[in-house]
């Protein structure tokens, strides 16, 4: 396929599609090629010309990825209050030989997962929800919902109040979860898609930031608002996003399965720059013909659950969930949730170790902002491959070096912990954010709600393995493997990347419907860049290897 070289201006003629009435059957061909241009066009577009005319898509795509900050910073958050003084004597029970309170392990357990078994379920509804009655309105009244839930947790007078209110939360965090990484991908143009996808994963660290700040503003404190006032923090973000929410514009792709193309063209225009007032018909026309050719591969009817388990849509659903599932198997829930922890059972003093957490954050932070270099001008599975395999070789070297520190030597033990620092900027560097990424662009438009949900649930059932496992191996009453828990680590990170090079397909760069005309015609994952797709007028499409 030719290509134009990057233009300083644009030429705004060159966008100036003729707007025609898409209800008209007689006007097939031309909207075919009104299809075809407007992808063309979109492709040529450089980063800051993309930026310039799709400036509002940034924003609303960003306000609507806000709404996993709150994810993050509980998370982050609920891990902190184990060793909180004012928390332990709330919820925990008091034990004579330390002359102190805790909370008991189950209950440690039971609390900090049931957050993330309301997610699981939240999942589920959100790709139920999203369906029938939209992005906008899924999203506005499940953080409405979030009030009440927040309140609970702030005030639970007892586990079982604390535990319940963990798990309400967690249901529309695992709405946000489907539908932010949805909604971006669709709102944005094929040349802002990597960034904003992947700039969930920021939210997710600013989240983590946020919780250090107040969890460390909050150290002085005494009495039970030590732990209220970090737990009643979250109502800001469902007051300041349910405002915005409000006037939040539909996704036009949604629009587009409804059969509401008008509102689509409208929602176009409004999230482009005035200059593209004539290019929205174009835009709709390539949404028409993609949604076209999905509705031929699933014989007309609507989306079902069990249709992402079908033909060539169990392969999507597969990449989908592997790759976010890799976060987790590749070792990031252990290495990033139990840094802390780590560094204490690597040797270092309580103090360093507290530091050495903040470095992580850091590092995530740091790293999720360099990942949009790499994005720009990296292949996606270069990314993933060279990532995920170089986070196993690190994770064998720390190990190496915890044998070494097993024989007193103070220097391994800080390069451990230095590594890891390492191994968490190179995670965020590469598949952290490179996962939203994939899983915005991997299943088929009319699946994406369902299959995302899907792919993010497998992800919390690797969360969960993860962090059930994660402790017997660390804690010096169990295992007690320490640094060499990295050793286990290892060759799973080394088989995801094995994975990567075989099964996962390159997709930068490409539109939706060559997408789905790629799997349609089961293109191999090794050949999907070096593959070409030529349009036709009736909108079908033939390929060619070049």
């Amino acid at each position: 396929m030719s290509t134009l070289k990057p233009q300083t201006e644009l030429d705004s003629k060159s966008l100036e599609l003729q707007h025609l009435d898409l209800n008209d059957s007689a006007h097939d061909a031309v909207k075919g090629e009104m299809a075809a241009e407007h992808e063309h066009i979109q492709k040529e577009l450089t980063l800051w010309q993309n930026l310039k005319l799709y400036r509002k898509c940034v924003f609303w795509a960003a306000v609507m990825s806000a709404s996993l900050i709150m994810e993050g910073y509980d998370k982050a958050l609920i891990g902190n209050f184990w060793a909180q003084p004012a928390f332990s004597q709330r919820y925990g029970v008091y034990v004579p030989s330390t002359n102190s309170y805790t909370v008991t392990a189950p209950w440690q357990v039971a609390i900090g997962q049931a957050a993330t078994i309301g997610s699981f379920f939240g999942l589920i509804l959100g790709g139920w929800q999203v369906d029938r009655f939209g992005y906008r309105n899924v999203m506005l009244v499940n953080m409405v919902c979030m009030l009440p839930s927040v309140v609970l947790v702030t005030f639970a007078p007892n586990q079982v109040a604390l535990l319940l209110g963990q798990m309400l939360c967690g249901i529309p965090w695992g709405v946000f979860a489907a539908l932010a990484p949805a909604y971006s991908s669709e709102l944005c143009p094929i040349g802002l898609r990597g960034y904003l996808t992947t700039y969930v994963n920021l939210c997710w660290v600013i989240g983590q930031f946020i919780a250090a700040g107040v969890v460390l503003g909050t150290t002085s404190m005494t009495g039970e608002w030590a732990y209220r006032l970090p737990f009643c923090l979250q109502l800001l973000w469902p007051l300041i996003l349910i405002p915005l929410y409000w006037f939040c514009p539909e996704s036009p792709w949604w629009l587009v399965r409804k059969g509401r193309l008008d509102d689509a063209e409208a929602v176009v225009r409004r999230v482009s720059d005035v200059s593209l007032a004539n290019e929205a018909a174009g835009a709709v026309a390539a949404m028409v013909r993609t949604n076209k050719i999905e509705l031929e591969a699933n014989q007309g009817h609507n989306p079902r659950w069990r249709d992402c388990f079908k033909g060539i849509d169990l392969r999507r659903t597969e990449i989908s969930a592997i790759s976010w599932a890799t976060q987790v198997m590749s070792g990031g829930s252990y290495t990033i949730g139990f840094c802390t922890y780590f560094f204490r059972q690597a040797g270092l003093a309580s103090t360093d170790a507290f530091k050495m957490g903040l470095g992580v954050t850091a590092c995530a932070f740091v790293g999720t902002l360099l990942s949009w270099l790499l994005i720009h001008h990296c292949a996606r599975r270069t990314i993933f491959v060279g990532g995920v395999g170089t986070l196993a070789v690190i994770h064998f070297i720390i190990g190496g070096l915890a044998i070494v520190s097993a024989t007193g030597n103070l220097g391994a033990k800080w390069a451990q912990s230095t590594l890891t620092l390492i191994w968490v900027l190179t995670y965020d560097f590469t598949i952290g954010p490179l996962a939203y990424c994939i899983v915005g662009e991997s299943s088929s438009t009319r699946l994406r709600a369902k299959t995302v949900a899907i792919s993010r649930n497998v992800y919390y059932i690797a969360v969960i393995f993860s962090n059930v496992i994660s402790p017997y191996m660390l804690n010096p009453t169990q295992w007690n493997l320490q640094g060499k828990t990295n050793f286990v680590w290892g060759p799973i990170a080394a088989l995801c990347a094995v994975w990567g090079y075989f099964r996962l397909p390159e997709m930068k760069n490409r539109s939706f419907y060559e997408l789905d005309v790629l799997f349609e015609n089961k293109v191999g994952a090794r050949h999907f860049k070096k593959t070409v797709v030529e349009s036709q007028a009736d909108g079908h499409a033939t390929i060619r290897r070049e």
